[in-house]
């Protein structure tokens, strides 16, 4: 389950406009949440509040063999008046949902220039008793460049520590990263360039976009309408004088497009000689599906994994449910059961007369008189896809908040050593829960390899 601290510290992304998904380290990030998905060990218990909109707490404790836990704070310059803090009301997609259709790029200006930002945040966590300490502090510059700065603090690491320094650029069109360590002197450099979909309006003034509010037509949408983002890495170790290199590709639909949803990557480490291929689809609107394809050209070994997360909606078993499902015109039958004294006789009951008719017409009421009123229609699948409403003559659906709300999510996955991960995650009242197993089918003798519960509550 997505923690509350990472949740803040993504509504302070969103409230200052930085796009996330456009780097080169988020390449594989909808597969990798398909098919890499933590399930939980022990039990744990984690308590967090949004106490103003710029000040965030989070206590943990946990039970794996000992007791554990953690404090978190964090500050931010910029209040977060978009992030839904209380527990019973966050939308459950935000926090469990894997597949993530692409952001929409930001017009942003060329160049390092543009108005000064100073939006910062600050985020601090101790874990006790192991006294490990993490540090996080991300600064905007200006609308386009980014200074972040993260350290670990614990005496089981080498020199008692580790910093690491990074600086983002994100002009949009292409994003580049540059990062130092002082774990082995590391020092590298990545980068990202986005090119088809939406990418040619970005220099496009406002007033000449045209339909469908990011500039594209309905024959555009026809097709397969989506990015294509390439990109690489390359990074060297100062002290051990060793250095490493990836290369990647990604296609991935837009919420404009009107088929279904999909995810395509490729990574290739030439050093290593592995290549790697993903495929992520959003079958419908509760159901998203992944598999994974690794091959080594030295060694000729492969590696494979499938995913799925299916959603479940609520409410969807509900006894209104089947009631609405009975047919309105069914005839009731007037006969009422037999009487105990004809039972005691072996004889039927006396008939009963019969109801009469509409006198004034001389016939029964019409069948359309006694069904019940017509239901408003549902939003379309297909309009459901492309995050948007109907068309005007659609009618809207009655209880639109009620029918778009979800109670969980289960997630499962299977690879080729015959492990199972399962992992069911909700919402009862106000508390959100993961429950999840790790499975390995090649020893049925102790098949449950990790079993454990986490329940989050947060005001």
């Amino acid at each position: 389950m997505r923690e509350f601290m990472d949740y803040i510290q993504s509504a302070f992304y969103s409230a200052t406009g930085w796009n996330r998904d456009n780097s080169y380290s988020s390449l594989n990030a909808t597969s990798d949440a398909l098919l890499n998905f933590p399930t939980p060990r022990g039990l744990r218990l984690t308590l967090s509040s949004l106490a103003t909109p710029q000040f965030a707490t989070s206590y943990q404790l946990g039970t794996v063999g000992i007791v554990d836990g953690s404090i978190s704070y964090l500050y931010s310059t910029v209040p977060l008046n978009n992030a839904i803090a209380q527990s019973e009301k966050i939308p459950l997609p935000d926090l469990l949902r894997s597949y993530r259709p692409l952001a929409d790029l930001p017009q942003r200006t060329r160049g390092l220039g543009g108005d000064l930002i100073k939006d910062t945040v600050s985020y601090g966590r101790l874990y006790l008793p192991a006294s490990m300490l993490e540090a996080l502090v991300v600064r905007r510059v200006s609308p386009t460049l980014q200074l972040q700065l993260s350290a670990v603090s614990s005496e089981t690491l080498r020199n008692g520590g580790t910093i690491l320094g990074m600086a983002q650029y994100d002009e949009g069109r292409y994003a580049v990263e540059g990062l130092a360590s002082t774990d082995g002197g590391l020092l590298g450099v990545r980068g990202l360039y986005n090119f088809g979909g939406d990418v040619g309006h970005l220099n496009t003034p406002a007033q000449l976009v045209t339909a469908n509010g990011n500039g594209t037509s309905n024959g555009e949408r026809e097709r397969i309408y989506g990015r294509f983002s390439t990109g690489a890495e390359l990074y060297y170790g100062t002290l051990n004088k060793s250095g490493g290199m990836s290369f990647g590709a990604r296609f991935a639909t837009l919420p404009p497009h009107n088929g279904t949803p999909l995810t395509a990557t490729m990574t290739i480490n030439p050093l290593m000689g592995n290549i790697s291929w993903s495929y992520a689809v959003m079958a419908g609107s509760y159901c998203s599906l992944a598999s994974r394809m690794d091959f080594n050209v030295y060694s000729y070994e492969s590696d494979w994994a499938v995913g799925m997360e299916l959603w479940r909606k609520r409410g969807s078993w509900s006894i209104n449910e089947e009631l609405d499902q009975v047919p309105a015109s069914a005839p009731i039958s007037a006969t009422s059961d037999r009487s105990f004294q004809e039972k005691m006789e072996w004889r039927l009951d006396d008939p009963l007369p019969s109801p009469p008719l509409n006198t004034a017409e001389g016939v029964a009421p019409p069948k359309e008189a006694i069904q019940s009123q017509p239901k408003k229609k549902e939003r379309s699948f297909q309009a459901k896809l492309e995050w948007r409403l109907d068309d005007p003559d659609v009618d809207p659906p009655a209880n639109e908040e009620e029918d778009e709300e979800y109670s969980g999510v289960l997630k499962a996955r299977l690879d080729q050593h015959l492990r199972v991960g399962l992992l069911w995650e909700g919402r009862v009242k106000s508390l959100l829960f993961s429950l999840g197993s790790s499975i390995d089918l090649r020893r049925l003798d102790s098949p449950f390899r990790t079993l454990g519960m986490e329940v989050q509550f947060s005001s």
